[in-house]
C-alpha cells in the first residue's frame, strides 16, 4: 500500500521531529524540509529529508514535485518570545516570509492541505482562563503576532483558491519522546522546564525566575505544559482529519491544567529527589501571566485528549535527557 506523503517543514526540530514519527506510525511518509538553524539532521529517522530554508519558493516547489506530496504540515518558524521582542525583523522574515514562500509552492503545485503549527501566543493577555478558540486574539510580542498574521494569511489563500486547513494553537510543548527515540535540544536553551532540569543537574547556574509578583496562586507564571507526543498525536490527527474531506479547524492543544514555576520546582524534586535552585529575576516584556486552554473543542472534533495530564509525567520523560534518573515512589 503506498503511504500518503506530507511535507514537514521543520521536521529536524522539536515538535516536527515527534510529528514524522507519529505520522509515520499512522501510515504517512514524512518528508522533512529543514534548514538546520535549530533542528537536528540525527533526529530526521522517519523519512527523506530534504535540507532547505522554506523561503526559497521554487526549492518548496522542486520539493513537493519531486515527492508528490499531498499535504504540508508546517512547523518552520523562529519561537522564542523573548528574542521576538529584541529581533522583531527577525521574526517577520522567517515567520511570515516563510508563511508566503510555503503557500505560494502550495497553490503552485496544487496541494491543498495544510496543518499549521500555531500558538497561544495569539491570544497574548486574555480576558478569560481557560482560553477559548473564541477568545479574541490580541498578541502582546512579535512572536505572537508573526503567528496570528500566519493564520490570517492562510484563511485568505483558503477563501482564494480553495486551501484546507487546521491552525493548531499549542500551548507549552514539553517532555520527550517515552521510548527515548527523541529529545528536547535547544541552542540556547529558552524553555523553562529543560532549564529547570538542567538547574537540578548543576548543568548550569540557579534557574531564573522571571517574576514573583504576578497575580496567580504563589506570584509566578502560570503555563498549560502539553507533552510533546499528544501535540505530535493532535497533528496527525489534525491530518486526518483534512484528509477525511472535513472542513477546516481552528483548535487550542493543552491538558486543561495550568502550572506555576514554584509547582515545577517542587515536582522536580518529587520526581528526581533533587532540589532546583533559583533566583528572582526581572519580569520579561511579553509573558502573560496565565495561560491555560479550553481543550473540549479539540476533543469534540478531533476526539483528541492529551494522555499525559499529570507534570510529573511529563517530567518523567524530560529527565534522563539531562542525565537525571527517576526516583521510584519512595523518593518523591
Amino acid at each position: 500500500m503506498t503511504r500518503r506523503t506530507v511535507i514537514v517543514t521543520g521536521g529536524a526540530g522539536f515538535i516536527g521531529s515527534h510529528a514524522c514519527l507519529q505520522l509515520a506510525d499512522a501510515g504517512y511518509l514524512p518528508v522533512t524540509v529543514d534548514n538546520l538553524r535549530t533542528g537536528h539532521a540525527d533526529a530526521v529517522k522517519w523519512g527523506p529529508f530534504e535540507q532547505l530554508d522554506v523561503r526559497d519558493s521554487a526549492g518548496m516547489i522542486d520539493v513537493i514535485n519531486k515527492h508528490r506530496a499531498k499535504a504540508v504540515m508546517h512547523f518552520a518558524a523562529a519561537a522564542y518570545v523573548g528574542e521576538s521582542v529584541q529581533n522583531p525583523g527577525l521574526y517577520y522574515d522567517q515567520n511570515v516570509g516563510g508563511m508566503i514562500s510555503v503557500l505560494a509552492a502550495m497553490e503552485q503545485t496544487g496541494v491543498r492541505k495544510l496543518v499549521f503549527s500555531s500558538s497561544c501566543a495569539t491570544y497574548g493577555e486574555p480576558s478569560a482562563i481557560p482560553i477559548r478558540e473564541e477568545t479574541s486574539q490580541q498578541p502582546i510580542n512579535p512572536y505572537g503576532r508573526t503567528k496570528l498574521i500566519c493564520e490570517q494569511m492562510i484563511r485568505d489563500n483558503a477563501a482564494a483558491w480553495g486551501l484546507n486547513f487546521s491552525l493548531l494553537r499549542y500551548f507549552n510543548a514539553s517532555g520527550a519522546d517515552p521510548a527515548g527515540q527523541l529529545s528536547e535540544r535547544h541552542d540556547p536553551e529558552t524553555h523553562i522546564l529543560p532549564l529547570a532540569l538542567q538547574a537540578a543537574a548543576g548543568q548550569r547556574g540557579p534557574l531564573k525566575v522571571f517574576g514573583t509578583d504576578y497575580d496567580t496562586q504563589d506570584g509566578t507564571c502560570v503555563r498549560d505544559y502539553v507533552h510533546v507526543s499528544d501535540l505530535a498525536r493532535a497533528h496527525q490527527m489534525a491530518m486526518r482529519h483534512l484528509d477525511d474531506g472535513i472542513e477546516s479547524v481552528a483548535l487550542n492543544l493543552g491538558t486543561g491544567n495550568g502550572h506555576s514555576i514554584f509547582e515545577i520546582i517542587t515536582a522536580i524534586e518529587s520526581v528526581t529527589g533533587l532540589r532546583t535552585p533559583w533566583e528572582a529575576a526581572e519580569r520579561r516584556p511579553g509573558d502573560p501571566p496565565v495561560l491555560v486552554a479550553d481543550t473540549s473543542a479539540a476533543k469534540r472534533i478531533l476526539g483528541f485528549t492529551a494522555r499525559y495530564r499529570d507534570l510529573t509525567a511529563i517530567l518523567r520523560h524530560a529527565a534522563p535527557t539531562f542525565g537525571l534518573k527517576v526516583c521510584d515512589a519512595r523518593c518523591a
